[in-house]
């Protein structure tokens, strides 16, 4: 497998160059405080030093396959290349399941479970390095492909409850989803898994240098871009207010009740149009708290999103209207910016969500009406 780039400079060379930016990417991560690709985001910290770790273990992942370019037996690159296996499972396959932890704030995953899942794999592999038992091989790719089935229902499980957790308390979610990165980090090491099993020749270990060059440059973006939710506390119940709450929710008075706040201190006042405002600053501003307010808007059948959302759309029907009606120039995004959205696309994709057509299409059918 490793014959033919053994003496391949262009590829030791590019070997060098992805553990260099492993090292690098490692080091800023941990000694940078504030954010080079986006300065106005915070980064979680669990986050941004769990991933510096996986950086590190990359790099050290290059080290310790290193020899096999200077080894000439076959018995000790098959050596060399067992052992790698070993320390990487103690090691760089750990971190990857600490990153993606690391990525869903809803609550603050214990980390034990990852120890516990990895521990027979670096067993069996310790075993066999010893042994040289070939029995041991079914029962080790056995293991990991029930521990990878597992542990992708578990991400898809945690993914799909984190999206609603931000739509139950986030109007912005922008910086905040993160199915898409769990979406491109599972084609990334579906494709390592390929090559780890099957990949042989030079063009196999050219891809997938090429591959991690990709992985970490996008990594590094995605922390430095991902948003510090850890600063939005929730609000507890007051023990003295249980009394308000029936079994299956608000009391009617109270919930009509809420709905009048609203009303007063959300639409009358145009606080939806505030960028980041969350459940929780909802609350405050109200008068309740935030176990009320998401008991609201779980009986009304929407979400803490979807509300404000439809909110914003309204405000941006009525800014088009009145600038159509007043001949004044204008552009869809400088209403949208007006209406409390930072980013067109998270307007656009709400917009189509709500009216059941891109902004584009609505201004022509309003126009045409």
């Amino acid at each position: 497998m490793y014959e033919q780039i053994r003496e391949d400079i262009f590829f030791v060379m590019l070997y060098t160059i992805v553990m260099t930016m492993a090292m690098m990417a490692s080091c800023y991560l941990l000694f940078r405080r504030a954010n080079a690709i986006a300065p106005d985001i915070t980064t979680p910290v669990r986050l941004r030093r769990g991933t510096a770790m996986f950086f590190a273990f990359l790099a050290l992942n290059h080290v310790w396959y290193m020899p096999i370019f200077f080894l000439d037996s076959s018995d000790e690159v098959r050596m060399v290349d067992l052992v790698g296996g070993l320390l990487d499972s103690m090691t760089f396959l750990p971190s990857i399941i600490i990153v993606l932890f690391a990525m869903l704030q809803d609550r603050r995953r214990p980390l034990w479970p990852v120890a516990l899942m990895m521990a027979p794999i670096a067993a069996i592999m310790a075993l066999y390095i010893v042994s040289h038992c070939h029995v041991l091989l079914p029962i080790f790719w056995g293991y990991t492909l029930l521990m990878s089935i597992g542990l992708i229902i578990y991400l898809v499980r945690a993914v799909r409850q984190y999206g609603r957790w931000l739509r139950d308390n986030y109007a912005d979610l922008e910086h905040k989803e993160v199915w898409q990165s769990f979406l491109v980090l599972a084609i990334m090491f579906l494709v390592f898994g390929i090559y780890a099993s099957t990949g042989e020749g030079p063009v196999y270990q050219y891809a997938m240098q090429a591959i991690l060059v990709v992985f970490i440059c996008y990594l590094l973006w995605r922390v430095e871009t991902m948003s510090d939710l850890s600063q939005h506390q929730t609000l507890t119940v007051p023990a003295g207010d249980m009394e308000n709450m029936e079994v299956d929710g608000l009391s009617p008075a109270t919930h009509e009740n809420i709905g009048q706040l609203l009303q007063q201190n959300c639409i009358d006042t145009q606080l939806y149009l505030q960028h980041d405002l969350t459940l929780v600053l909802l609350a405050k501003a109200v008068g309740t708290n935030r176990t009320y307010l998401g008991t609201y808007f779980a009986q009304e059948g929407i979400t803490y999103n979807a509300y404000i959302n439809d909110l914003r759309i309204q405000h941006f029907v009525r800014l088009y209207r009145e600038a159509v009606a007043e001949q004044r120039p204008f552009t869809a995004q400088q209403l949208a910016s007006e209406s409390g959205y930072r980013s067109y696309s998270t307007f656009g994709l709400a917009f189509k969500q709500r009216m059941g057509q891109t902004v584009t299409a609505w201004m022509r059918d309003s126009a045409i009406n």
